[in-house]
């Protein structure tokens, strides 16, 4: 038997076994990553509901501002957290750095330009449906964004299991500001890293194996949410 084959059964003995480093690790992503998306939802939806509804000078480039953020690289803000939260810092008396608070600020960071985007073009979308009835009754510009995002709950679950994608298959920003620690801040991504500059192969595959089927799952999520509610825009314009 090749090294390969054998890598991969021992793997699939990992998962199949519930290793109990495994499931640590598995847990921390998910909690890191969905608390993330908890604080992300909160700032972009309504920053996104905002800019959809709001005429103000210097719109436009906002949403340009707002693009740009989408391809932000992770390493970047993982280096910008990192400078924030060190001891030299501005934060540093928080004394959040390589701890999963860190790791939780850095990917809400990361994550929150994919949720303000594809909310805002999810309600300026909306509002060309069933906006001016929504105003005609008296409502405020924010608030029928808010209530557009309601209505479109089901592409809203879109946006969110979007952002989770993002945020737990992320390696650079939770490195940086994390650090890597043995059952304090190593993740998913951050321990198939690891462990592969160690040759331990299995424990990587293994860890690869589960994101990829975190990933599968999210993607046929999202493919079924876009059936109940059909198809959105991505970009912000």
């Amino acid at each position: 038997m090749s090294a390969f084959s054998e890598s991969i059964q021992t793997a699939l003995n990992l998962v199949l076994q519930a290793d109990p480093v495994l499931l640590r690790t598995v847990g921390l992503s998910l909690s890191v990553s969905g608390l993330a998306c908890a604080f992300a939802a909160g700032f972009g939806l309504a920053a996104g509901a905002w800019l959809a509804v709001t005429r103000m000078p210097g719109r436009r480039l906002l949403l340009t501002l707002l693009n740009t953020l989408l391809a932000l690289p992770s390493v970047v803000v993982g280096l910008v957290v990192y400078l924030l939260l060190s001891r030299s810092g501005p934060l540093g008396s928080w004394g959040l750095l390589f701890t999963p608070g860190a790791m939780v600020i850095a990917q809400t960071i990361l994550v929150v330009p994919v949720v303000a985007a594809l909310s805002q073009q999810l309600v300026s979308d909306a509002l060309r449906d069933g906006g001016e009835q929504l105003r005609s009754m008296g409502a405020g510009g924010f608030t029928t964004g808010l209530l557009l995002l309601l209505n479109e709950r089901w592409a809203v679950a879109t946006v969110l299991l979007t952002a989770f994608g993002r945020a737990i298959s992320e390696v650079g920003a939770v490195m940086i500001v994390g650090g890597n620690i043995d059952g304090v801040t190593r993740v998913i991504t951050t321990t198939i890293a690891l462990e592969t500059s160690k040759g331990d192969l299995p424990l990587a595959l293994a860890l690869g194996l589960v994101l990829l089927a975190i990933v599968g799952v999210i993607n046929v999520g999202i493919a079924t949410l876009r059936r109940v509610q059909g198809p959105s825009g991505v970009v912000a314009r």
